[in-house]
Parts: structure tokens; C-alpha cells; sequence
């Protein structure tokens, strides 16, 4: 008998719905019955219309564009399910807003990402359940237990496929030095080198690539990051790769597709071949990019969230 609740649920705000029911076809279970909307003068209105008494509930909502609005969901959900009497509630945020904001990083700076771990866990989560937190720390900003989950196997597979014993001439490169673990851990998982673009920014969303630290001359490049936001510094990696460091082909991919602003334009315009993402965060254009693919996420948080269920280690998934 599982001790937090007698059966699982599963709910679903309005971030990512596909991904939500991608994630109960793989469960074997339907998702929850509930209607979030939004009030004439723009609150949020949540509807759950089946019991969660006693449930082992599941609220799946990534707190992406419009964040604000998303984040506010998913606290209401949590909430309304804890005035339900729910067994346990466990907020899965696919991709974790304001993760960015983890630090001072100058004078009367906010910690923003502190701040919504507060307001997830004073809503009354009893866990979370991510992937790739732009910073590993942010998981001690809970007070609850926090399951940060790594794209990177799903990553490594893809390539696996794609490159297969033809890898002796593909390298990766982390686009940053602040991703050389994320990075590092990425080439070790594929058996590639690894490279390093070493950058200066400006200020928020404004970068200049400055070296290249490794050899990437007449090689197929891999660029892996957790995010692309704007793709100004992806695209900005790509361009030095090709034109400073002799790259063959360029190949990117990242966890959460963010691609707000220009992104979009920025990537069909640039050396990049093929960018992959996962499907934490929909795909945001209107306009489709032949460069812009997509893989599921879903068979991932499916079985993170029946190990969870089923109270067993979730170890093997980090692996």
C-alpha cells in the first residue's frame, strides 16, 4: 500500500498540455479533468471536476512565455488541490522560469529564482520534479524535495543514432565556460572531445565571443546548453566556430527552447544545420524553421513520475 496517497492523478495548466497528455499515454492513465481560465479582469480560475482526496497528484505545468501567467496557474492548482485534501502534490515544471535569477549579480539585484521556490512551496507542494535548472543550486532553494532531471541522455541517444561509429571527427563544445560540466558530462556520455567558447557579456541577452579553447578545425561540432533564449550567443558560437575555428558542420541542441525575440530569424539565418530541443516548452513561432526539431521529453518525466508514485529510487534516470 503506498502510504501518500491511493491512486495517482494527473493535472495539466495551460503551458503544455501536449505534453502533459504525451506524459499520461506513457503512464497508462488519463489526465485529470479540470478547466484553468482566466476571469474578465484577467485572475485565474481553476476548476478541478474529479476527487483528489487521498490522490498522489501530479500538477505538470512548465513556467515558460507567458511566465507570469503560468507560474501564477500553477500555484493556484496547487493550492486548490491542497484545500482538496490531496495524499501529496508533486509540481512538475518541466521548464523552470526565472532559474536565471539565482544570484546577486549586482547592487539591489533580486533572487528571484529563491522567490518562486518559496511561493511553489508555501502554495503547498510537497515536491518538484525539473529538468536541467539553468543552476544546480537553485534545488537548495526548496525546502521540499526537488528531482532535477538531465536531457542530456536523451540528447546522447539522438547523436548516438545519428553519427554511429562515424564519430571520430564530431566534437562538443559547451558555449560558455559556465556550461563546461553540463557540457563535459554531455561528451562523456558520447565518448567525443570536448571544446570551450569563451565569451564576455555585455549585459543580458548581449554577448561577444572572445576565444576558442580546443580544436575544432574541420570537424563536426555539437553545441550543447540547457536554453536558448534569444540565440544571439548560439548563433554568435556558431559564426566563430565556422569562421575562427574551422568547423565543419554545426549541429546544436539544448534542453528548453525558449527562442523568444529574434531567435527564431537569428538560427535560420546562421551557420547552425540542425538545432534540437526537447518539448519541455512549445514550439513558440509562427513561423516553422527546417532547422528547429523537436524530441519528447515525456517517456522521461513518465517514468520519473511512476518511480516517484511508487516510492522506488529515480538514480537510474540521472544516468
Amino acid at each position: 500500500m503506498i502510504s501518500h496517497g491511493k491512486d495517482i492523478k494527473i493535472f495539466a495548466g495551460n503551458a503544455n498540455k501536449p505534453l502533459a497528455e504525451s506524459i499520461c499515454r506513457h503512464i497508462g492513465i488519463r489526465l485529470g479533468d479540470s478547466v484553468v481560465t482566466k476571469f474578465s479582469d484577467g485572475e485565474i480560475s481553476v476548476s478541478l471536476y474529479e476527487s483528489v482526496r487521498g490522490s498522489d497528484v501530479f500538477i505538470i505545468q512548465s513556467t515558460c512565455q507567458p511566465v507570469n501567467d503560468n507560474l501564477m496557474e500553477l500555484l493556484i492548482m496547487v493550492d486548490a488541490c491542497k484545500r482538496a485534501s490531496a495524499g501529496r502534490i508533486t509540481a512538475v515544471v518541466p521548464y523552470f522560469g526565472y532559474a536565471r535569477q539565482d544570484r546577486k549579480a549586482k547592487a539591489r539585484d533580486p533572487i528571484s529564482a529563491k522567490l518562486v521556490a518559496n511561493l511553489i512551496t508555501s502554495a503547498g507542494a510537497d515536491r518538484v520534479l525539473t529538468m536541467d535548472l539553468h543552476a544546480s543550486q537553485i534545488q537548495g532553494f526548496f525546502d521540499i524535495p526537488v528531482d532535477n532531471l538531465l536531457g542530456s541522455p536523451l540528447f546522447a541517444e539522438y547523436y548516438a543514432n545519428k553519427f554511429g561509429e562515424d564519430a571520430d571527427d564530431v566534437v562538443v563544445v559547451s558555449p560558455d565556460v559556465g556550461s563546461v560540466s553540463r557540457a563535459r558530462t554531455f561528451a562523456l556520455k558520447l565518448g567525443l572531445g570536448l571544446a570551450i567558447i569563451d565569451k564576455r557579456r555585455e549585459k543580458a541577452n548581449q554577448s561577444e565571443v572572445m576565444n576558442i579553447i580546443g580544436d575544432v578545425r574541420g570537424k563536426d561540432v555539437i553545441l550543447y546548453d540547457d536554453m536558448v533564449d534569444t540565440a544571439g550567443s548560439l548563433v554568435g558560437a556558431a559564426k566563430a566556430l565556422v569562421e575562427s575555428g574551422g568547423a565543419r558542420t554545426i549541429y546544436a541542441c539544448a534542453t528548453h527552447g525558449v527562442l523568444s525575440g529574434p531567435a527564431i530569424s537569428r538560427v535560420n539565418d546562421s551557420y547552425i544545420k540542425e538545432l534540437i530541443f526537447t518539448d519541455t516548452i512549445p514550439y513558440p513561432g509562427e513561423v516553422a524553421s527546417e532547422k528547429i526539431k523537436y524530441i519528447s521529453a515525456a517517456p522521461l518525466f513518465a517514468e520519473a513520475i511512476d518511480r516517484v508514485y511508487e516510492e522506488v529510487s529515480i538514480s537510474t534516470l540521472f544516468r
